[in-house]
């Protein structure tokens, strides 16, 4: 499945639009999570090339989404919900919504920003890829510092 091709400006733009509407019934920390996450993007639509910039806006994207699971179910006025209640409730429902598709396209721009995941089962603990690890100390010193894959003598002296 291809994903189609869309600035991060446009992705910001409408999280900010959407972000501000919401604001308008859920204040305080739900203001300042998405508020924060938004001045990632701008982060990094400023450093274009910057693979910090866009990991940190797309983890942080990630997080809004449990986040504003959170504050709308708490903080959803029940009572006297006014038309303007309901519009602000909506827009931070439908910014929600069209989080995980934004993600989605972030992580896409992060990958094409040269960016990998980097998920192994040890990242708690010491890694266990040896491969190109050689200790200082090693107790094997190679016998012939010269010698060639078939053991033939490369010396600089040809000897």
């Amino acid at each position: 499945m291809e994903l189609p091709a869309v600035n991060l400006k446009m992705i910001l733009l409408v999280h900010w639009l959407l972000t501000t509407w919401g604001c308008l019934v859920f204040l305080g920390p739900y203001a300042w999570a998405n508020f924060t996450i938004l001045a990632l993007g701008v982060w990094a639509v400023a450093q274009r090339d910057s693979i910090d910039a866009i990991s940190m806006f797309l983890i942080g994207l990630a997080v809004t989404i449990f986040l504003d699971i959170v504050h709308i179910s708490i903080f959803y006025p029940r009572q006297n919900l006014t038309d303007t209640g309901r519009f602000g409730a909506g827009m931070a429902i439908l910014s929600l919504l069209l989080k995980p598709f934004s993600c989605c396209l972030v992580y896409h721009m992060y990958r094409e920003r040269g960016g990998e995941l980097q998920l192994h089962a040890g990242f708690l603990g010491p890694s266990q890829d040896r491969s190109a690890y050689q200790t200082i100390d090693s107790p094997e010193a190679p016998s012939d510092p010269f010698s060639g894959p078939e053991g033939k003598n490369h010396s600089p002296q040809g000897y």
